[in-house]
C-alpha cells in the first residue's frame, strides 16, 4: 500500500492553485461571502500560508477576477467567418457558458459590492466590455466606428450584461431564447439608427445583405412580419 505524500509547490503553482480555488467558491457564492479560513481549508494549506502569497483577500480576488476577465473577454473571440448572426450566436453561447458556470461570483462583480469596489477591480471589469466592443467592430469590419455605431455597440455590449443579470435571478426565460433574442437585439438597435443616419446605412445594409433567410436575422425579419397583421391602423383625424 502506498502512502501519500503532499507534494511541494512552487511559488508560482501555488499562486495559481490559490486563484483556481477562490475562482471556484466565488462561482458559487459572492465573494463577500468567502473566507481566508475556505479558501485555505479547500487549497489544504493553512490560513497564515494564504498570506504568504497573497497581503489579503481583496488582492486574491482581484487575482481571481484578473483570471476570470481574460476568460470572459475570451468568450467574444470568434473566427471572422460565415454569417454576422450566426457568429453573434456562437458568442452569446459562450457568454452565457460563463455566466452560467460563474453565477455568484459574475453578478456579485458587475453589481458591485465591498469585495468589489476596488479601482483595479473596475478597472478589469471595464476591459471587458472594451474588449467586447472591439470584437464586435472587428466583425463588423469597422476601425473608425462613427459616433451611432459606437452607441449601438457600446449599448449592445451593456445589454447582454444586464440581461445576463437578470436572468440569473430564478432563469425565469430559457437560455436559449436570450441568447437568440440579445442576436436580435443587435440587428434591431442597428437598423433603428441607419434609419437615422446614412453612414450608419451604409455600414448596415451590407451587413443584412449577406445574411441568410433562414439565420438569427432572417428569423427577426419574419418574427417581425408575424406581427404586422396584428398592429393597429394609425387613427386618422
Amino acid at each position: 500500500m502506498t502512502t501519500g505524500v503532499r507534494r511541494r509547490m512552487g511559488v508560482d503553482e501555488r499562486r495559481q492553485q490559490l486563484i483556481g480555488v477562490a475562482l471556484e467558491l466565488f462561482s458559487h457564492r459572492s465573494p463577500d461571502d468567502v473566507s481566508i479560513d475556505e479558501i485555505a481549508a479547500a487549497a489544504g494549506i493553512s490560513r497564515p500560508l494564504v498570506y504568504h502569497y497573497f497581503p489579503g483577500k481583496q488582492s486574491l480576488y482581484e487575482a481571481a477576477l484578473r483570471r476570470a476577465a481574460d476568460e470572459l473577454a475570451g468568450r467574444f473571440m470568434e473566427p471572422h467567418e460565415g454569417p454576422l448572426g450566426a457568429r453573434l450566436l456562437r458568442v452569446m453561447g459562450r457568454f452565457f457558458d460563463f455566466v452560467d458556470e460563474h453565477g455568484p461570483g459574475f453578478s456579485a462583480l458587475m453589481r458591485g459590492g465591498p469585495a468589489v469596489g476596488s479601482s483595479t477591480a473596475n478597472a478589469m471589469i471595464d476591459e471587458v466590455r472594451n474588449a467586447a466592443y472591439l470584437q464586435i467592430l472587428a466583425h463588423l469590419g469597422v476601425q473608425h466606428p462613427p459616433a451611432r455605431l459606437e452607441l449601438v455597440v457600446r449599448s449592445w455590449v451593456s445589454l447582454a450584461e444586464s440581461t445576463a443579470l437578470i436572468w440569473l435571478d430564478g432563469r425565469r426565460i430559457p437560455r436559449g431564447e436570450l441568447e437568440l433574442q440579445l442576436v436580435h437585439d443587435f440587428a434591431a438597435l442597428a437598423a433603428v439608427s441607419a434609419a437615422y443616419d446614412p453612414e450608419m446605412a451604409a455600414i448596415v445594409l451590407p451587413m443584412l445583405a449577406d445574411e441568410p433567410a433562414d439565420g438569427p436575422f432572417g428569423e427577426l425579419v419574419d418574427r417581425l412580419a408575424a406581427l404586422l397583421p396584428l398592429v393597429p391602423a394609425p387613427r386618422v383625424g
